[in-house]
């Protein structure tokens, strides 16, 4: 497998960051020393901040879009792909959301726009298979509740599998799903 290119080492320093220290530590001149490249080599590929910003945005919204992908084409459906993925698993989606879900929570514009978006993506993909729009955002929630319980507990094994199935069998009953 090649190397990682300067530019995926700086988005995963930058991401790295975000999770361990925060934004205000996230420097370019921090970035760049995290990624090992020349404050150069980060001003060549992301001439600011904003733009370090923009390329984390894009970064989660082009994995976003491979997950949605993923969801319609998963043979247990759209519905239970999501549920059963709705766990924090240390996946480069999982870090890649979490530094925009820190980064929106200091008003970032372009960091909200992704997450709405990535939001929107799985929404959509959900919407395939559940065609009440209540009950699909109902299952995007308890998708969310499931990742945000495991994502602020640190664990990437919050929810045991059984609790899983627990939940798909609940969500069954609310969408009408096997019916």
């Amino acid at each position: 497998m090649p190397a990682p290119s300067a530019r995926a080492k700086l988005l995963e320093a930058f991401v790295t960051i975000l999770l361990e220290q925060g934004e205000r530590a996230a420097t370019l001149d921090a970035v760049a020393a995290a990624a090992g490249v020349s404050k150069g080599g980060l001003l060549y590929h992301f001439p600011s901040k904003d733009a370090l910003v923009d390329g984390l945005a894009e970064h989660l919204e082009t994995l976003a879009a491979d997950d949605a992908e993923l969801m319609r084409a998963a043979p247990e459906g759209p519905t239970a792909y999501y549920i059963r993925t709705s766990v924090f698993a240390d996946t480069p989606l999982d870090r890649a959301i979490v530094a925009t879900t820190r980064l929106s929570q200091t008003a970032n514009p372009r960091a909200r726009q992704a997450l709405r978006r990535i939001h929107r993506g799985w929404l959509d993909a959900l919407a395939d298979e559940v065609t009440d729009p209540a009950a699909a955002r109902a299952v995007m929630l308890i998708g969310d509740g499931l990742y945000y319980g495991a994502a602020m507990s640190g664990e990437t094994n919050a929810t045991p599998p059984e609790a899983v199935d627990e939940l798909l069998e609940v969500v069954k009953r609310l969408t009408g799903a096997g019916d």
